[in-house]
């Protein structure tokens, strides 16, 4: 099965396609889709659907769009649906990383979460995969096997999701959860699909 994500991040598709391996996963950039949908709803389910629906609206075909985020205790959820942007479009990485560990400075409750919402759409069904992990703010940024902020939450053995191997990561990741939650919803909503298709045939069979 042929499914569209909704993005042109290596890192994610790399995670995605690896998890969601019994189907072929296309970028944007392989359906030659040149677009940005603004992310400006109030969650990450809101943000992930509103992309979801409207690389569908472009392409026809079934598409997964995901939103994830980092937020932190302390700061009362921040940044939350801004953890990509909330220091602008033209920040990087480590950019905004590096602010946030300066920002964690004052506190000394450094606990967060990470939380994904992916959303698979195909024009009639809409399906939602969810994952959250626990964790800490680190004091310094540490790891190379990531992105996002992956290099400053750490985990409770210690580690940054940057510093585990992707096999790992893909275990316990927000995103991986999430996707793994998507997987299994898809995989019982064709189960659903073909014995409502075999109830019917029944039905006019007799």
């Amino acid at each position: 099965m042929d499914m569209i994500a909704a993005t042109n991040n290596k890192g994610k598709l790399k995670e995605i396609r690896e998890i969601l391996d019994n189907y072929n996963i296309y970028s944007l950039k392989d359906k030659n889709i040149d677009i940005d949908v603004v992310e400006d709803k109030d969650t990450f389910l809101e943000n992930a659907k509103k992309k979801a629906i409207e690389i569908y609206k472009l392409t026809k075909e079934s598409t997964i769009a995901d939103d994830s985020g980092l937020c932190i205790n302390a700061l009362n959820g921040f940044p939350g649906v801004l953890t990509h942007r909330f220091l602008g479009d033209n920040a990087t990485d480590e950019m905004r990383n590096n602010y946030l560990i300066n920002k964690m400075n004052d506190y000394k409750d450094r606990s967060a979460k990470v939380v994904c919402c992916i959303v698979y759409y195909d024009g009639e069904n809409t399906i939602i995969g969810e994952g959250v992990i626990n964790g800490f703010i680190a004091k310094n940024r540490r790891g190379s096997n990531g992105f996002g902020f992956d290099e400053i939450f750490e985990l409770e053995s210690g580690k940054t999701l940057a510093e585990l191997t992707s096999i790992e990561k893909n275990k316990i990741s927000a995103r991986a959860l999430a996707l793994e939650d998507l997987k299994l919803k898809l995989k019982l909503s064709k189960i659903k699909s073909r014995i409502n298709s075999q109830i019917s045939k029944f039905k006019i069979i007799n």
